[in-house]
């Protein structure tokens, strides 16, 4: 059976280790001022969730109404035991029922370069279909494009790169508002859905 996970799954106690506290972690100042970008109540899906810790718990303590998918089982456990009124889902990002609703922001953090190729264009092109009109979207991936294994699982991660991912936003109805990286070496992609019909 393929491991939709994409390696998560059987590193899943080392990972919710690593990022176990909710008052830090890597993108945690960036999510919270995305998210004071959004009205209170605002819908949010949370793709590649994780345990919630940091960015899931941000974006509640922000007033954000959260929706969240992963795609290992133990991650989504977690999470139920760390949030339990939150509507999670166990599936991979691009099988996601959770792309049938609308929303008015969609968080994709540290999920995007797991997945191949073709999975980032659908898993893009869906986050963009389920925005509201003003939905923002914030997901993060390396500038250059590069591919490499990850650290954590050794799987292989991939970047479209800049340029890439800026004309699919744009193929697929968005707009491109910001790019920025942090100093830890991630790289913020922050595009909004305009309020118009294409």
């Amino acid at each position: 059976m393929q491991d939709t996970s994409n390696g998560y799954q059987r590193n899943a106690e080392a990972f919710a280790q690593a990022r176990g506290n909710h008052k830090v972690g890597a993108g945690a100042d960036h999510v919270c001022v995305w998210a004071r970008k959004l009205e209170k109540g605002s819908e949010v899906l949370d793709l590649g969730c994780g345990t919630g810790f940091p960015l899931t718990a941000i974006l509640v303590e922000e007033g954000m109404n959260v929706w969240a998918t992963d795609a290992s089982e133990t991650m989504v456990e977690l999470f139920g035991k760390n949030f339990p009124k939150l509507p999670i889902e166990c599936k991979a990002a691009e099988q996601s029922d959770f792309f049938e609703k609308k929303f008015d922001g969609i968080l994709a953090w540290g999920l995007i370069f797991l997945l191949s190729e073709q999975s980032q264009r659908v898993v893009i092109e869906k986050m963009a279909k389920a925005l509201e009109p003003r939905g923002r979207l914030l997901f993060t991936a390396p500038k250059q494009r590069v591919k490499w294994k990850d650290v954590l699982t050794g799987e292989w991660s991939r970047s479209l790169g800049k340029n890439t991912y800026a004309k699919l936003l744009t193929d697929f109805g968005l707009e491109l508002k910001e790019t920025f990286g942090d100093e830890g070496g991630n790289f913020y992609f922050s595009a909004e859905k305009p309020n118009h019909k294409f």
